[in-house]
């Protein structure tokens, strides 16, 4: 296929008006603008509000850390807003478990800049969610980087790989939280995590991406 078949239409997203409302001390703050779009021929649009969440870390390292026989490192997280999904307008599934099996994942500071910065967060990370202390050089980049919810947040995740000796993990430092206290952390088989995937024991899309792109660099795919 020729590249310019890729090419996306040219369209701008234009500020009208910041219509946001002040922010507290929330972990979240709303963003609600009027916009309006300029089409390539130079047309615009009609302004229109728009919606959407901003944090003071934007995007975030997912790790891939496995074993020298090539099992991979899961943990479990804890995460609030399942235990209300009852209370929401779904067409199923409305009762789930808060617990997820996921890759160790963190966010990137405002001061981690670049490939650097980007290898120091998955560095602070790694013994922050697992307890291996590993070098920032240590980390290989996983696939391109991509972007979780876009229609929401501009957050953009970032893979990186690592191997690790299972036997030198200590303990994970955490974050102080308790929505990260006594998280469990385990290997299974490649085989197995994708498996999990396939029976949505894996629910996590982040994740399963990070599992895929391991098990195609493996050529397990």
């Amino acid at each position: 296929m020729a590249e310019r078949d890729w090419d996306l239409p040219a369209t701008r997203v234009e500020l009208v008006d910041d219509l946001s409302p002040e922010s507290g001390e929330g972990f979240l703050r709303l963003r609600r603008r009027r916009l309006r779009n300029r089409w390539e021929d130079g047309e615009l649009s009609e302004p229109y509000l728009y919606d959407a969440v901003e944090r003071r870390a934007t995007d975030a390292v997912v790790l891939l850390l496995h074993d020298a026989a090539g099992r991979v490192c899961l943990r479990s997280s804890l995460r609030p807003p399942l235990a209300f999904r009852h209370e929401l307008a779904v067409p199923a599934d409305a009762e789930v478990a808060p617990m997820l099996w996921e890759l160790p994942a963190g966010l990137v500071e405002p001061s981690e800049r670049g490939e650097a910065g980007l290898r120091a967060c998955a560095a602070r990370e790694t013994l922050e969610e697992t307890g291996f202390a590993l070098a920032p050089e240590t980390f290989r980049p996983l696939g391109a980087p991509v972007f979780l919810s876009p229609g929401v947040l501009a957050e953009r995740l970032y893979y990186f790989a690592a191997e690790v000796v299972p036997a030198e993990r200590g303990a994970p430092t955490e974050d102080g939280t308790p929505v990260e206290a006594r998280a469990a952390v385990r290997f299974f088989a490649l085989a197995d995590a994708l498996e999990a995937c396939d029976a949505g024991r894996i629910g996590d899309a982040k994740s399963e991406l990070g599992l895929r792109r391991f098990a195609t660099e493996r050529g397990a795919a």
